[in-house]
């Protein structure tokens, strides 16, 4: 089905690289971009998911190619690079949706007490149980799966108007969420990157912005938001009820802010800022 926009923005012959443009959010900023009239280039790991994703784009008129890259890798990234030049033309915009959370790096319990450190269920994980690789995972995939895509193809922006970079931050980044640490910390990091390269690049004309989720339903998280018959978990329940919308967002009422930080004519003046799009979770105490 096709995406209807909130509005719409010129972005005709702009070419814009996706990372992350095949998942449940990714994919409807994909179809914002490409109804507005961007040449979409799709980088991902996975040749099946990118080819169906732009079998989807190019059937509902728009232009989109796939290629396969690993945002954790300088070499994969150079040779997408490469091909992208070759077939739409240099980076206008660059979208860093690649990220995600491991099990590894999360804790079973909110709290931890005194008994907790002897514990032998190996169910049961505190800070102590944390997994080295896991919080590594995590950390790299969003934070250096940020960085080094940002320090390949923003070479091509340098001097030229109306280019962009958009990152994927989190309400953790505001406020960690209890049992994510390495994915709260790793999104912090993704915020305070975004206002540093807004600052650093500043002099040569590239606009660095961000968005920041609150709490949508997606296959990365639905295991800890629903149980296995559909119904909320309390986890879900604890959230909703520090929303003052009282529900989970919708992934298209993500592109009016996308649209809006991309258009130049919007916000040539925006420089450094996430956004966040949260049904007001970030601005209630809980009282």
């Amino acid at each position: 089905m096709e995406l209807k926009l909130p509005f719409k923005v010129d972005l005709t012959n702009k070419v814009v690289v996706v990372t992350g443009g095949t998942g449940v959010l990714g994919s409807a900023w994909v179809d914002a971009l490409a109804a507005c009239g961007a040449k979409i280039a799709l980088l991902g790991r996975s040749q099946n998911k990118l080819d169906e994703k732009v079998k989807e784009v190019t059937e509902n008129g728009g232009i989109a190619i796939a290629v396969e890259a690993d945002v954790l890798n300088k070499e994969s990234l150079v040779k997408a690079h490469t091909e992208i030049l070759e077939k739409l033309g240099p980076c206008d915009i660059l979208l860093n949706g690649a990220g995600g959370n491991h099990p590894k790096g999360n804790t079973t319990k909110e709290y931890l007490y005194e008994e907790d450190l002897n514990n032998t269920d190996e169910n049961i994980k505190t800070l102590f149980d944390l997994d080295e690789d896991g919080i590594k995972f995590v950390f790299d995939l969003n934070f250096l799966g940020t960085f080094l895509p940002t320090q390949e193809f923003v070479k091509d922006m340098v001097g030229r108007e109306g280019c962009s970079v958009i990152n994927i931050s989190s309400m953790n980044a505001y406020t960690p969420l209890t049992k994510i640490p390495a994915y709260s910390g790793a999104k912090a990091a993704v915020s305070n990157l975004t206002e540093w390269l807004a600052v650093h690049l500043s002099k040569v004309g590239i606009r660095v912005n961000g968005l920041a989720p609150g709490f949508f339903l997606t296959s990365q998280n639905e295991a800890l938001l629903l149980n296995k018959d559909g119904s909320y978990t309390d986890r879900s329940k604890k959230i909703l009820n520090n929303t003052p919308m009282e529900r989970f967002g919708k992934p298209e009422e993500l592109v009016g802010a996308l649209l809006f930080l991309v258009n130049e004519e919007a916000s040539s003046f925006v420089n450094g800022v996430v956004i966040p799009i949260d049904g007001g979770f970030s601005a209630y105490s809980g009282v």
